[in-house]
This record gives structure tokens, C-alpha cells and sequence, in this order.
């Protein structure tokens, strides 16, 4: 069951238009490493996860992700408000004006549309736990790349917060990834998929 809040993690109130810096952010909506795949990612992943404790994790962390994908919409959504289309032809952001005037649309800053083959949920619980640990690495970054390149404070601040929780993400992947490999047998896990063989606590089934 999901429970709507109707506010926004961290608050965004953008009083300057700026198709370009929207242009920039909006990768953290559709792009690879953005806020969209990572939501998908989680909640998928979370079904197959052996460890109950690591599945519960998954679910609040995706649904986390959501309330993060809502606050780069909410971004880019009052960066283009006002929008005039001479702004937009300034700016280089005339060829998504032309497909999506200014509503919001999944893409890379560089245009690429978003597509599900960005994550993965492969139902091995060592490959599943690397990969968000890899994720969270990779969204920190963008984050990092966008507060290089942009100075306007009330665009900053939201950014700064997201950034912050990339890093409590991946330390809470750290101890799932940890706490997995605990419930193993250590000599096999890399060896097999724990998801489906369910005799993975018959030690003596899967030895070397």
C-alpha cells in the first residue's frame, strides 16, 4: 500500500527561468543514473531478495527514489514555467520544445530517451546488491557534476540534499550487501543463484 504526502521531500521554490540549467538537471530524471531508473531498479529487485531485512530496505529506498524523481520534476517544471520560445532557441533547448513544448519528458541531458535496459533486476542477490552500490556511486556523481556547472542557489540547495542521500543510499547498500553475504555459504555465493536454488542452506549440495 503506498501513502501519498502531498509536499515535497525537500522543498523547491526556482523563481528564474532557465531552459538550459533545466536541460542539465532533467538527465536526473530520464537519464541513466537518475532518479526514474533507480526507483525501478529497487522495487523490482526487492521480490527476489532472499534477506526479508534487504527486501524491506529496497522498498523504502525505491520508494525514496520516487519522492526524489518528484523534486527534479518539480525543478525542471519551474525552470521552464514561463518559458518563451525565443529562451528556448537561446538556450539550445528548441528541439525538446518541439516535441514536448515544456512538459516533462524521461531523457539524458544529452537527449537520449529513458529506457528500461538502464537497470537491471537480475534475481542474484550478490549481482542485485553490487549493482545499486554502483548506482548510488554513479547518481552521486552526476549530482557532483551539476553542482560544478551550476551556481543559482535556489537550484543548488535541492541538488546538495539529493547528493546527501545518494551517500546514505549507498552505505545502506553497503551493510544489505554485508548482511546478504552473511545468510550464505561463504565458499558458494558467487557460484550460484541464491534466488532460485532454494537448498542454498544444504551447504553440502554446493560444494567446489
Amino acid at each position: 500500500m503506498w501513502a501519498y504526502e502531498k509536499r515535497l521531500q525537500y522543498p523547491v521554490k526556482i523563481t528564474k527561468t532557465c531552459p538550459k540549467t533545466a536541460q542539465l538537471i532533467i538527465s536526473q530524471y530520464g537519464g541513466p543514473d537518475g532518479e526514474l531508473s533507480a526507483s525501478m531498479r529497487y522495487l523490482a529487485q526487492r521480490y527476489s531478495m532472499p534477506v526479508k531485512e534487504v527486501g524491506g530496505l529496497l522498498t523504502d529506498i525505491g520508494t525514496e527514489e520516487l519522492a526524489h524523481m518528484e523534486i527534479i520534476c518539480a525543478m525542471v517544471y519551474q525552470l521552464t514555467k514561463h518559458l518563451t520560445v525565443e529562451q528556448a532557441q537561446e538556450a539550445s533547448f528548441d528541439a525538446y520544445y518541439i516535441d514536448h513544448t515544456a512538459a516533462l519528458w524521461p531523457q539524458a541531458a544529452a537527449g537520449v530517451p529513458f529506457t528500461a535496459l538502464e537497470f537491471q533486476s537480475k534475481g542474484d542477490a550478490i549481482a542485485d546488491l553490487t549493482e545499486d552500490l554502483a548506482a548510488e556511486q554513479k547518481a552521486r556523481t552526476v549530482y557532483d557534476n551539476l553542482l560544478r556547472m551550476i551556481t543559482d542557489p535556489e537550484v543548488r540547495e535541492p541538488l546538495k540534499f539529493l547528493r546527501t542521500r545518494e551517500i546514505v543510499h549507498f552505505q545502506r547498500f553497503g551493510e544489505a550487501l554485508e548482511k546478504t553475504k552473511d545468510k550464505l555459504d561463504p565458499k558458494n555465493f558467487y557460484y550460484f543463484n541464491p534466488e532460485f536454488d532454494k537448498e542454498m542452506k544444504d551447504k553440502s549440495k554446493f560444494k567446489l
